[in-house]
């Protein structure tokens, strides 16, 4: 019978965390304190230790919590871009209006602490006007697009310019979703958030009720 070996089998090493790892861990921690306490409600320092990091290795990655709730800004707008699916406007009119505005909808009711972290740096980050701006700007391309379409096709009516249209109604969406995700008064429940959006769009691009 063959002998058994006695040498000891090595271990395998924990992997060391790369800096993308790090910069998630920033991250995942900043929204949950977001959540828990507000912007106010933390220190640098708190979200190094929630990271697992220390506080000069934290400024590696991010200059500031402005930094960080830049990034989760934009991850944010990315995700509410990336989820706006592929519609069929003469297979389902309003059924198409509503994935296209609850998917907005839904990606920032998620992140909800981001939001109100953004609306906060609003006023005094450059940075952040400078994103939010370029996303206001890209879906307002986007829904003129979709207005001019429905034009084409006899669907709606030709009115107001349908940019200075996709501008107003992106700008009430806006307002409405701060103001229902932000704790502010007066506002929309969320739950309703985007019915409400929809009983206005309608009407507006084809002169008529929801269906």
């Amino acid at each position: 019978m063959a002998a058994t070996s006695t040498v000891p089998t090595r271990g395998r090493r924990t992997p060391r965390p790369t800096g993308e790892d790090r910069e998630r861990a920033i991250l995942t921690t900043a929204e949950q304190l977001l959540a828990e306490r507000g912007f106010d409600g933390f220190s640098i320092d708190d979200l190094a230790r929630g990271a697992g990091l220390s506080r000069p290795t934290f400024y590696f990655y991010f200059a500031s919590k402005d930094a960080v709730v830049l990034t989760l800004l934009d991850r944010v707008i990315a995700e509410a871009e990336a989820a706006t699916p592929t519609v069929d406007f003469a297979a389902d009119r309003d059924g198409s209006w509503r994935a296209v505005i609850g998917a907005v909808v839904d990606v920032f009711a998620a992140h909800r602490a981001v939001t109100a972290a953004a609306v906060r740096a609003h006023g005094t980050s450059p940075e952040i006007r400078e994103l939010w701006s370029a996303a206001m700007q890209r879906w307002v391309d986007r829904c003129t697009e979709l207005i001019k379409a429905e034009r084409r096709r006899g669907a709606a009516p030709k009115g107001v310019r349908a940019r200075d249209l996709a501008v107003a109604l992106n700008l009430m969406n806006e307002r409405v979703l701060v103001a229902a995700f932000t704790g502010e008064q007066p506002a929309v429940s969320r739950a309703s958030v985007a019915d409400v959006l929809l009983a206005v769009w309608l009407p507006a691009i084809y002169g008529a009720t929801p269906r």
